[in-house]
């Protein structure tokens, strides 16, 4: 009897020890499968353009730099309100990890649809204005992002239109329905009246609007500025073809812009707000920060750059002495 208990004790001893070793096996198993897990990210971006197309392909490098496994459902509005409340009525039903919102439509319809997910966002004016958040050192409970509206920017574009250039009235055309585009009008206005001349507004409600809109300035003024608005720039091509034709000097807001065929512009590389925002959302992803705990960033770096090509179609002489205020860009 002895010998048949210490022979069952044996026995029980051995299980308890494969059960241990399985135990180990199982939790070691749950940490690997931790260590590799995918998040999911909807990408919600108002419209096509180069300045948001790079925003968006920068938030992706960031992410991949800070080593993440990531499934993006990358979804446009193709520049219509309504499409970017179904895309995040979408991204909600679908419970994805979290919203990057890019351009405040988006960000403001992310918001609209929720309250829970974390959503980081970049190419807001005005983040405060908007309503995103509350300031920039106070953000809201689930949403945090970058602006692209650097103080000093548009300053200097409209210094250089009145100063170098020498332009009276200056056209501007915007979609009065984006309440970053309003916010942009206001403070142009601002600062070209300080100078002594005078803001010709035109408002748009689509891009098929754009190139009527630009012809209505033919003869009433001296240059033409596009803010950072979405509606204009998707369709900045034919405001482009009008400045060409007539010999208007065409000034935007962003670098990108610039680059297919305006004169000038003070701005920042859209691709960097959009890696600030990459690195923004692995901080809240891998748990390391909360949405509220990471202050709205502004862009880290501006210039003015001066295209040269665009000056010259559109009736200017380009002068040494500009290389002072900013860089020559010598393609397109």
């Amino acid at each position: 009897m002895k010998k048949s208990v210490r022979s069952l004790s044996f026995v029980l001893a051995g299980m308890l020890m494969l059960a241990g070793c399985g135990s180990k096996d199982t939790a070691g198993s749950g940490k690997k499968e931790e260590g590799q897990k995918e998040y999911t990210i909807g990408i919600t971006q108002f419209a096509v353009h180069p300045s948001l197309d790079a925003a968006t392909e920068g938030f992706k490098k960031a992410l991949a730099d800070r080593g993440l496994k990531v499934k993006y459902d990358d979804q446009n509005a193709q520049a219509d309100m309504n499409n970017t409340q179904t895309i995040a009525q979408n991204f909600v039903g679908n419970k994805v990890d979290l919203i990057f919102a890019n351009a405040t439509p988006s960000a403001t319809a992310a918001l609209n649809a929720t309250k829970d997910i974390p959503i980081v966002f970049t190419s807001v004016t005005d983040p405060v204005g908007a309503k995103l958040v509350k300031s920039f050192d106070q953000p809201g409970p689930n949403i945090t992002g970058t602006t692209d509206n650097h103080p000093d920017a548009t300053k200097k574009t409209i210094s250089f239109i009145t100063d170098e250039v020498k332009a009276k009235k200056i056209g501007v055309i915007y979609n009065s329905g984006e309440q970053n585009s309003e916010v942009q009008v206001k403070a142009v206005k601002e600062l070209v009246e300080a100078k002594g001349a005078k803001l010709v507004e035109v408002s748009v409600s689509t891009s098929a609007e754009v190139k009527q809109a630009a012809e209505s300035l033919v003869g009433r003024v001296d240059a033409i500025y596009v803010p950072t608005d979405n509606t204009v720039v998707s369709a900045l091509e034919s405001v482009i073809s009008v400045a060409n034709s007539k010999k208007i000097p065409l000034f935007v807001g962003e670098l990108d812009s610039m680059k297919r065929g305006a004169v000038a512009a003070s701005g920042f590389n859209y691709y960097d707000i959009g890696y600030q925002s990459g690195e923004m959302a692995a901080d809240i992803l891998t748990g390391k920060k909360k949405p509220s705990e990471i202050p709205v960033e502004l862009p880290k770096s501006l210039k003015l750059v001066i295209n040269k090509k665009a000056a010259e179609a559109q009736g200017l002489t380009v002068k040494d002495e500009w290389s002072k205020l900013g860089e020559f860009y010598e393609g397109k």
